[in-house]
């Protein structure tokens, strides 16, 4: 499953091109089945139905009164967190980032989108298009909250643009950042059972299987709302 970015909009306002016709021509994604009008968002279950996953498009309308807005907030309400207790979210563009690159890309829809993930008590928002890893603790409008989603940034599988090397110190939200590197690697989150799940962050830079980054999260929708993260950090090479 896929959700479009940046590269993928392809439009040539001069031209009067439309976007995205290349990506909804090869990337067919099951938005019909999710009760979405449009293919650049939509969702589905996973692990055997334990998880429902909603893939949001960051380069489609999503301000309140937009079809994707209404979409999300039927979506979220649908979920039967008991019989799912999993709820995770995927974007491209990061609504919590303190690497230089692509600042505040995705404020606007933060702030029109945010309070619908934390409502629906979202587990985690994966998002890529900076070229690193990031890992924030819990947060709601840009405070620590252990009822919000954990934010990761996985934009750090690579492409000819190489790598976002430089992180800002005094960002106004370093002190939510728990873990950065600028390094190729990819992840995997594991959904043990219906209370507790682990997101690893594999560094793709050495010789050996490295595990840069580990957390292990308590879902959102058990009674006891609360998250034990443990970074899990190797010595600098």
């Amino acid at each position: 499953m896929v959700t479009e970015g940046n590269h993928e909009v392809e439009a040539l306002p001069v031209l009067e091109f439309a976007p995205f016709v290349a990506y909804n021509a090869r990337w067919r994604m099951p938005h019909e089945e999710s009760g979405s009008r449009s293919n650049l968002y939509y969702s589905f279950d996973a692990a055997g139905g334990a998880a429902h996953v909603v893939m949001l498009g960051s380069y489609v309308d999503f301000e309140e009164g937009s079809e994707q807005h209404a979409w999300l907030e039927r979506d979220l309400a649908g979920v039967d967190r008991h019989r799912m207790p999993w709820l995770v979210v995927l974007l491209h563009a990061p609504w919590y980032n303190t690497n230089q690159a692509h600042q505040e890309e995705g404020e606007a829809m933060r702030a029109a989108m945010e309070r619908l993930l934390y409502e629906a008590r979202v587990d985690v928002v994966f998002s890529g298009h900076v070229h690193a890893y990031e890992r924030f603790t819990r947060i709601y409008d840009n405070e620590a909250d252990s009822r919000g989603p954990i934010y990761i940034t996985i934009g750090d599988d690579g492409n000819r643009e190489g790598l976002a090397l430089e992180f800002i110190k005094d960002h106004k939200s370093a002190h939510l950042s728990v873990f950065q590197e600028a390094s190729f690697g990819h992840g995997r989150l594991r959904i043990v059972n219906e209370k507790s799940a682990v997101w690893t962050w594999h560094r793709n830079d050495d010789a050996y299987a490295t595990v840069r980054d580990e957390v292990w999260l308590e879902s959102l929708a058990s009674p006891k709302l609360v998250i034990a993260t443990s970074g899990h950090h190797a010595d600098e090479l």
